[in-house]
């Protein structure tokens, strides 16, 4: 069997991931919450089409797994996308990016945790090869100190977009976790529209922004979240999270062939180190030799010949 098979949707959905970056940029100009909330709102009526037609039932949440959809919905969605837009007032993209770019490291700590299990040296350490590599494509950047909060804030939702799905994924699969997560962020988007901004404002967007807004409705968010969290269900949290370092790669990879320009050394350095770490980590680990038992001798009856 290969055991990179399961890795392939998450691997995948980080590039749509790392896409997104390119595509946002038509939107800077947006109002944040109500295009946000559109773009939920459209991915989740997707969601749940297509589950209906692959026949795959949508469990309804009972006790506290409302708590952490909502939190998957209030962190993962909400609040990283307001980090994001509000840290690059502060920072340079390059810094959100490559906070961005740390989550393999907490997932590669608190996901085997969740789990019921112990953080592996080995996802450690590929982990960390990832982040200086993601590093290294990124930059550093130039920042201050409500930047650096921002960024740090963009860093615990992602990690929390993975971790706070671990509860849940047992029961709900993919395809019920992303519907669920998806529905309940187009609500609290659609609420801080109301409170803060004009839903009017969207008469203004033009067509390349809808396109903008269609694109990461149904690549980005609704294909993009079944593809993670099927990796994530198959895999565990730590081992997938090293596939977040992929984004970084594929936003600068599309960024040059959107006319943005050759990366220059560090950034292929850095591409170099990112799959190194992927390598070494994302490997099955060895097993040893299974030992057979002895066949046990038949006794043979006193009556037989």
């Amino acid at each position: 069997m290969n055991t990179f098979a399961p890795l392939a949707p998450g691997a995948l959905g980080m590039v749509l991931v790392g896409s997104s970056v390119t595509v946002s940029r038509s939107l800077v100009h947006a109002p944040l919450f109500a295009t946000q909330a559109v773009r939920y709102t459209a991915a989740a009526l997707l969601l749940i089409a297509f589950a209906r037609a692959a026949r795959v039932p949508i469990l309804r949440p009972r006790g506290r797994e409302w708590l952490w959809l909502a939190g998957i919905a209030a962190t993962g969605l909400v609040l990283f996308n307001v980090a994001v837009v509000r840290g690059v007032a502060h920072a340079e993209p390059a810094v959100i990016a490559v906070a961005v770019a740390s989550v393999p490291v907490l997932l590669g700590v608190l996901g085997p945790l969740l789990e019921g299990r112990r953080p592996t040296t080995r996802i450690l350490v590929a982990a960390v090869v990832v982040v200086a590599g993601a590093v290294l494509v990124e930059g550093t950047g130039r920042t201050d100190a409500a930047g650096v909060a921002w960024a740090a804030l963009a860093l615990a939702c992602e990690a929390a977009f993975t971790l706070l799905a671990v509860p849940v994924l047992r029961r709900h699969g993919p395809w019920g976790v992303s519907v669920h997560a998806v529905w309940l962020g187009a609500v609290m988007l659609a609420a801080l529209t109301l409170l803060t901004e004009h839903p009017a404002d969207l008469l203004t967007l033009g067509p390349a922004q809808w396109a903008a807004a269609g694109y990461l409705a149904v690549m980005v968010t609704a294909v993009a979240f079944l593809l993670w969290y099927r990796t994530v269900a198959a895999v565990g949290a730590g081992r997938a999270g090293l596939l977040t370092g992929i984004a970084p790669l594929a936003a600068a990879a599309i960024g040059a062939l959107s006319g943005g320009g050759m990366p220059g050394p560090p950034v292929w350095l850095g591409l170099v180190v990112v799959v190194a770490g992927l390598a070494a980590g994302l490997r099955a680990p060895r097993r040893g030799p299974v030992r057979k038992e002895p066949r046990p001798r038949k006794e043979r009856s006193p009556a037989s010949p």
